[in-house]
């Protein structure tokens, strides 16, 4: 709805009516604010004129002088109209002795009503603020429908990787809570890959089909908390140039998730939790309530509790967020994930850069398992692409990995020779030490018997 010049806007109206007088005024009064006003008197031809046309509003009259016998006439027609088109939007003009009636007709689906005689500011403000409620529908709807489409796009690729006995027990967590409409709240360190948990929550649930929507709370300043996520009216503040849907609204019926609570002042704090307990949410600028139908996901890499305790997060509304807490642990307390996250982004990023000839060196791994990765799965992510794109050979080597400064530990752990009996014996050594003397465990990780691993330590001296 584009607005031309002397504000008329480009709009099309239809007004039914059986008094051809009503019809004059409103066409008199509406061609002065809108570029296409029709009217009808004959309601029974109303199918008719929509399936010829799209409108933007419809006016419709309450009661005619028809065959219709159901009680009330506006009702039937409003019903007809919407069993055409569920998002029509339709302005009921009502006398005042049927305001009962128009009540009914708003829970049937009715977006106003309008009491005979108008004043014609009234009947045009209320035309004007249909038509916005109109233009957020279509904006939610919109969302809704590029959320569903890159969820598809990105159902193919697997939502983690990981071998480790601490990813296999989030995958089970996430199997038996995502049914649910249980809130959860994920905790981790940055680029642990706490969104992924998010998706794959989202994914696994019953509002699957409905919209994913992420909100990154650390980015949003106290100014544009509230109408980010409950959005704002046309004219409520000094920006507001248009009305606007929040995140609540657009999340309606599907998944919201809340990146970086933990960073909430306590004002925001109080606010969000408010609509979580009511799950009702206003506009800026509007007395009027929207529901807000969601499955509440929220992650931080902040310790919450120590923060209840010195008084900078509410108890009330981590109790609130956290039904069900999903830790993951850093990259480094899983080295075992290290090699498969490594291969699956060499397979993407030689796909993506057309390098499909290229190989992964062992030396490449060894070193990316011995590395601490303070930047998790992300870290790994972004090394394995560089390394990738600015590699000159077939094979990527270890000294194609840019990585930062080892820690001390990780130096005494890299190996020193490619001796193959020299690999081996500290890897030994390693087992061993790892499982505190344990020989069974230690020769379980390795994949051998103890009696092989014992052999092993008597040929090593160990």
């Amino acid at each position: 709805m584009n607005e031309p010049r002397n504000s008329i806007l480009v709009a099309k109206i239809l007004m039914i009516d059986d008094d051809e007088d009503v019809l004059l005024a409103a066409r008199i009064l509406l061609k002065n604010y809108f570029t296409n006003v029709v009217t009808e008197k004959n309601p029974e031809k109303l199918m008719h004129l929509l399936s010829q046309d799209k409108f933007d509003v419809i006016l419709l009259d309450m009661n005619y002088r028809s065959r219709i016998n159901s009680g009330n006439e506006g009702l039937y027609w409003l019903r007809s109209i919407l069993e055409k088109d569920k998002d029509a939007i339709v302005i009921l003009i009502t006398a005042f002795g049927d305001i009962e009636l128009a009540v009914r007709a708003i829970k049937d689906g009715a977006t106003d009503f309008v009491l005979k005689p108008w004043h014609n500011e009234k009947l045009v403000a209320t035309i004007h603020s249909a038509m916005e409620l109109s233009k957020s529908r279509k904006e939610v709807i919109d969302l809704k429908k590029k959320n569903q489409n890159l969820a598809e796009l990105s159902g193919n690729v697997p939502d983690f990787i990981g071998v480790s006995p601490a990813m296999k027990k989030i995958f089970a967590t996430i199997e038996k809570v995502a049914p649910t409409d249980a809130n959860v709240l994920i905790l981790g360190e940055n680029g642990t890959g706490k969104e992924l948990v998010a998706r794959a929550l989202h994914r696994q649930s019953k509002r699957s089909k409905e919209a994913f929507v992420s909100v990154d709370l650390g980015s949003l300043s106290e100014s544009l908390f509230e109408s980010e996520l409950f959005g704002h009216v046309k004219g409520s503040f000094t920006d507001a140039r248009e009305d606007r849907a929040g995140r609540f609204e657009v999340a309606n019926k599907g998944s919201l998730f809340l990146d970086e609570i933990g960073n909430l002042s306590m004002g925001m704090q109080a606010k969000l939790l408010t609509a979580l307990q009511t799950r009702q949410v206003t506009r800026i600028g509007s007395n009027i309530s929207a529901s807000a139908d969601i499955r509440l996901i929220c992650a931080t890499n902040m310790k919450l509790y120590d923060m209840v305790d010195d008084s900078q997060f509410r108890q009330d509304l981590l109790y609130r967020i956290n039904t069900v807490e999903i830790t993951i642990p850093p990259l480094r307390e899983r080295p075992e994930d290290i090699e498969p996250i490594a291969k699956h982004y060499f397979g993407l990023y030689t796909r993506k850069y057309m390098k499909t000839e290229m190989q992964l060196s062992k030396e490449a791994i060894q070193k990316l398992k011995f590395y601490s990765w303070p930047g998790n799965v992300r870290e790994l992510q972004h090394s394995m692409e560089r390394a990738v794109i600015l590699a000159e050979g077939q094979v990527l080597r270890d000294e194609d990995f840019m990585l930062a400064t080892q820690s001390k530990k990780a130096l005494e752990m890299m190996p020193m020779t490619l001796n193959l009996e020299d690999t081996e014996k500290r890897l030994i050594k390693q087992a061993i030490e790892k499982h505190h003397g344990n020989i069974s465990r230690a020769a379980g990780e390795l994949g051998l018997t103890r009696a092989a691993l014992y052999r092993r330590m008597e040929k090593f001296g160990l």
